[in-house]
């Protein structure tokens, strides 16, 4: 008050309105860009203890109220939630499909916010994937390319992001295994169809496991499931022995569980 007080009375003297005018909004405005900030510093916080504890409901409820941010960080955030939140076998059907496309909105408002934020590469990414589930098999293969696009910038920007790096891994494992009428597709699409193999994949989710151990158990399991399309049935049981044992704290936990043991049992 004592500043602005000072800025008034140098205002009169000078008996300019004008200045007036600038000086008040330049305090004004001024600290209420200092308090946003701070505002969006204490949401962010708030946002990872809530994902840490696995309250995706409550974490989905925290960030939607945001929704027309300019953050980036913040946009990010609240796509993963929505995505998190249409998994989730309590949601219905029609609340799945138009979480799963406002999480899309939201990763790509974040990237326009900020082209140079890792994670809003990846979950561009990962929601354009999802929408393909609704857009039909010829969608989904053609936004491929552009999805390895985002994770491989993503990882260029963050070299360290285990979950990015087991992303590729599953891209790879994905066209891998894609069946001989999904090949058709692919090649009306595109001049050189995108292909991997199930060694390619694997370097992946070892690479994956390398920048952090034991992080994911999806990653587990999707190196024992691909040991096994390899025929090496015993890092196959190694590895998915760690899934079924991983502690399950998220609901995609339980099922990579359940999935391994129904694996194991089948060797």
């Amino acid at each position: 008050t004592q500043v602005l007080r000072k800025s008034l009375q140098r205002g009169l003297v000078l008996s300019t309105g004008s200045f007036l005018v600038y000086e008040a909004h330049k305090l004004i405005f001024g600290f209420a860009e200092v308090h946003a900030s701070f505002k969006v510093e204490e949401v962010i916080e708030q946002a990872d203890y809530l994902y840490g504890s696995g309250d995706t409901e409550k974490l989905y409820r925290l960030l939607v109220q945001h929704k027309n941010s300019d953050d980036a960080e913040l946009l990010w955030r609240l796509a993963r939630a929505s995505r998190d939140l249409a998994q989730l076998s309590s949601t219905s059907a029609e609340e799945k499909k138009q979480l799963t496309y406002d999480s899309l909105e939201y990763a790509k408002k974040a990237l326009e916010k900020n082209e140079s934020n890792s994670a809003a590469h990846k979950w561009y990414g990962i929601c354009l994937s999802d929408v393909g589930d609704y857009e039909g098999i010829k969608t989904k293969i053609g936004n491929a390319i552009v999805i390895k696009e985002h994770f491989q910038k993503a990882i260029e920007l963050n070299p360290k992001d285990a979950t990015t790096i087991h992303l590729i891994g599953i891209w790879c494992y994905s066209f891998a295994e894609m069946p001989w009428y999904q090949r058709k597709i692919a090649a009306t699409l595109f001049a050189t169809p995108p292909t991997s193999t199930f060694q390619e994949a694997l370097r992946y989710f070892h690479m994956a496991e390398e920048a952090d151990p034991n992080f994911y158990s999806k990653n587990l399991l999707f190196l024992g499931k691909t040991y096994l399309k390899l025929n090496n049935k015993k890092m196959a049981l190694l590895w998915l022995s760690k899934a079924k044992e991983y502690p399950a704290q998220t609901e995609e936990d339980k099922q990579v569980q359940k999935e391994a043991l129904e694996l194991l049992n089948s060797i």
